[in-house]
């Protein structure tokens, strides 16, 4: 499924790395920073979740949340979570039904094998619940700052 700018993010609750129920209208009324990683603990997504981290205190006073999905089971994220001190919900997306939704899973090209992965994306969801814009096929290295520099300019644009 193809998600464009406006549509009416997919509505989803997933399990996050306490094992607590979270779902996305939660949080209706807020910007959500809804960023799809392939897997916790490893190089890529570690270098994007501890910027994220890095930059949380500056994307809250924008009053975004931040939510991280990949495919982990909740028992990886709280591994990731302490390992890394990371201030933000990780949630656990184990039969990749809200990567489907938001078409993040892709084949992808490993070790020259054809394989269906998380395709590393984010999204931002407006307070009314509608995407506001779509980071593709991010590179981890600067993309919290990539995602603060447009929570910024949509903050004066509220404004």
């Amino acid at each position: 499924m193809d998600i464009n700018i406006n549509d009416k993010a997919p509505e989803f609750t997933l399990p996050d790395q306490n094992g607590d129920e979270v779902s996305l209208k939660d949080f209706r009324g807020k910007y959500v920073v809804l960023y799809f990683y392939p897997r916790a603990d490893t190089p890529g997504c570690t270098i994007e979740a501890c910027e994220f981290r890095d930059s949380f205190k500056r994307s809250e006073k924008l009053g975004a949340v931040v939510l991280g999905v990949s495919p982990d089971e909740p028992k990886a994220l709280k591994k990731f979570e302490d390992k890394f001190g990371l201030p933000f919900t990780l949630l656990g997306d184990a039969d990749k039904k809200v990567g489907n939704a938001y078409g993040v899973i892709q084949e992808k090209n490993m070790y020259g094998k054809k394989v269906m992965g998380v395709v590393r994306t984010t999204f931002i969801i407006g307070p009314d619940g509608k995407v506001k814009h779509i980071f593709h096929k991010v590179k981890p290295e600067g993309h919290a700052e990539e995602v603060l520099t447009y929570l910024k300019s949509a903050a004066k644009g509220a404004a």
